[in-house]
């Protein structure tokens, strides 16, 4: 783990050091002093390739094809257009907002376009489409950090959550992935297994440890999951509260661990572009409902600081339960106890 942390040290500049110390000290600002207006700009951005999945994930809106937005794909030269507009502060780009990134037909172009201007790239797959020859682009690319979701450590609990998926895939394209970083001596892209505890699965979370260890991969996370309905109880929820977002009350219904704070330090650090140039506030907004401009239509640098921003964090900074995608969210809450 720490060969990555040495490259993300590597991707800073004196430019993005004093970026973000702009944004941590007007977000200090807000927190203490109620002054909400962020200087700087965001030092970090998720960029959505493409809305299309082959997978059918049952608390996912793109495996579900339930969007009420359009599904495409990023465009190379409107990519080039939101590189150069979100600036030369920007040192980390996530290339996954929905969907699965590989069904990008060039997707290593926009990691390659990325790695070019020294910006620290992220990806999260479901590593169906990763074959030895995918595994050595991949490395060549420049991508610096890959996260595999492999939900299951059999078919059975597996397919569970990802419908329509096959676990060998995912351990053979991880296994395709060590396989190159060897052959062409790279110690990226940092490879994570990222294990989505749920009920079918939450029994597999010391394996899945183990299984990472065997296999090479550089770290194991596990991860709670989002449900939308989960109220009155839901299949998916962990038995185990430790790994949910949920907590039982005495009448028997269920509410998030979390209370929600009026702040967000999201809304300083980062930005979150949809394929088509859609800027939303966050990745929890995954339909897109609170659209706070377009990159392809204006300068992004413009509308971090328009008034659609500007409203939506004095917003999280007034009544954040009042916003729909806030209320399901573990970023700057507290843990009721």
């Amino acid at each position: 783990m720490w060969k990555d942390q040495i490259n993300i040290l590597k991707k800073f500049s004196v430019l993005r050091s004093w970026n973000l110390i702009k944004l941590y000290y007007s977000y200090f600002l807000a927190k203490n002093f109620n002054r909400v207006n962020a200087k700087g700009l965001p030092f970090s951005a998720s960029i959505e390739p493409t809305t299309a999945c082959n997978l059918g994930c049952p608390e996912c809106p793109s495996g579900l094809k339930q969007f009420t937005r359009a599904t495409g794909r990023l465009d190379l030269e409107d990519h080039e257009k939101m590189l150069d507009q979100l600036g030369k502060q920007l040192f980390y780009i996530n290339y996954y907002f929905q969907g699965e990134p590989f069904l990008h037909p060039n997707f290593l172009t926009l990691i390659s376009a990325a790695h070019k201007r020294k910006i620290y790239t992220a990806t999260s797959t479901n590593a169906h489409f990763i074959t030895p020859e995918k595994a050595e682009e991949i490395v060549l690319s420049g991508l610096d950090r890959m996260i595999i979701s492999i939900d299951g450590l059999t078919q059975e609990t597996y397919a569970q959550y990802r419908k329509r998926g096959k676990l060998e895939k995912v351990i053979s394209g991880t296994k395709h992935m060590i396989a190159a970083k060897k052959k062409l001596k790279s110690n990226t892209p940092h490879l994570i297994f990222q294990f989505l505890v749920v009920a079918p699965n939450e029994h597999e979370t010391d394996e899945v440890f183990k299984l990472g260890k065997s296999l090479g991969v550089d770290e194991v996370r596990l991860k709670t999951a989002q449900l939308y309905d989960y109220k009155n109880g839901n299949p998916l929820m962990p038995k185990n509260e430790k790994y949910a977002r949920y907590k039982k009350m005495k009448d028997g219904t269920y509410k998030s661990k979390y209370a929600l704070k009026n702040q967000c330090w999201r809304m300083w650090s980062s930005t979150v572009l949809t394929w088509d140039g859609k800027v939303v506030p966050c990745c929890f907004d995954k339909d897109a409902k609170h659209v706070l401009g377009d990159v392809l239509q204006n300068d992004f640098k413009t509308l971090w600081k328009a008034k659609s921003y500007k409203d939506f964090r004095n917003q999280v900074f007034s009544d954040r339960s009042k916003i729909d995608i806030c209320k399901n969210c573990s970023e700057g809450t507290k843990v009721w106890t």
